[in-house]
């Protein structure tokens, strides 16, 4: 649809292994040979400071599971430039980059669709506890530990990432369940639950949970 009405579709990605399932059928039939692939543009939501063969990067991750195996022309695909000799320039050029694909009168690209995922201790992207003072430009450095994996990353901020079309939350796992009913808590401080940052003032928020992750939601509650 949006191939149709304006010529090409943003699509920013998530890491971790929860939309790894969904990639893997993004590089089958059907969906390899009916997607517009050369209208795609396919960005990161956030990556770790590590080079594109690491195995815990996330654009490495989205490439094996799928975008090796379609016609996307190589253009088309964005991923933040880890190969800079900071994360802090990394996150300057990838700045840059969504500056140059902005429509018309916008500071950035209005995404067509966002993949977010969602931690354990409710950041998103790498949007961390305590951080949300820093978030005043639109792709951003930040040092994070999760899961004991203290990593430097780059980041897109709520700055970017609500001016979408549509976000899609894709959380699966009771370990989840809580972080969960907090991010779609409106009262919730984004200090404590980044996620709860997340709110497009005129795009769609989705959220896809399977049941475990869905334990604490009122059902009656949009």
């Amino acid at each position: 649809e949006a191939v149709d009405a304006r010529g090409r579709f943003l699509a920013t990605l998530s890491g971790g292994q929860t939309p790894l399932r969904s990639y893997r059928l993004l590089g089958v039939e059907p969906h390899k040979s009916s997607i517009p692939w050369n209208g795609v543009h396919v960005f990161w939501g956030d990556e770790r400071y590590v080079p594109a063969g690491h195995p815990e990067s996330n654009y490495g991750q989205a490439t094996a599971a799928f975008l090796n195996r379609v016609a996307i022309p190589q253009e088309n695909v964005h991923p933040v430039p880890t190969d800079k000799p900071s994360s802090a320039e990394a996150a300057r050029a990838y700045a840059r980059l969504l500056a140059s694909m902005a429509e018309l009168g916008q500071p950035g690209p209005l995404f067509d669709l966002v993949l977010l995922g969602l931690g354990r201790d409710g950041h998103t992207a790498s949007l961390f506890p305590g951080q949300s003072g820093l978030w005043s430009q639109p792709v951003l450095a930040v040092r994070g530990d999760y899961a004991g994996r203290p990593d430097e990353r780059i980041t897109l901020t709520p700055e970017s990432l609500n001016r979408a079309r549509e976000i899609i939350f894709l959380v699966s796992g009771e370990d989840k369940a809580e972080a969960v009913a907090a991010a779609r808590n409106s009262n919730a401080s984004p200090q404590e639950f980044p996620a709860n940052a997340i709110r497009p003032p005129t795009g769609r928020l989705v959220w896809m949970l399977d049941e475990a992750a869905a334990r604490f939601i009122d059902s009656h509650v949009p």
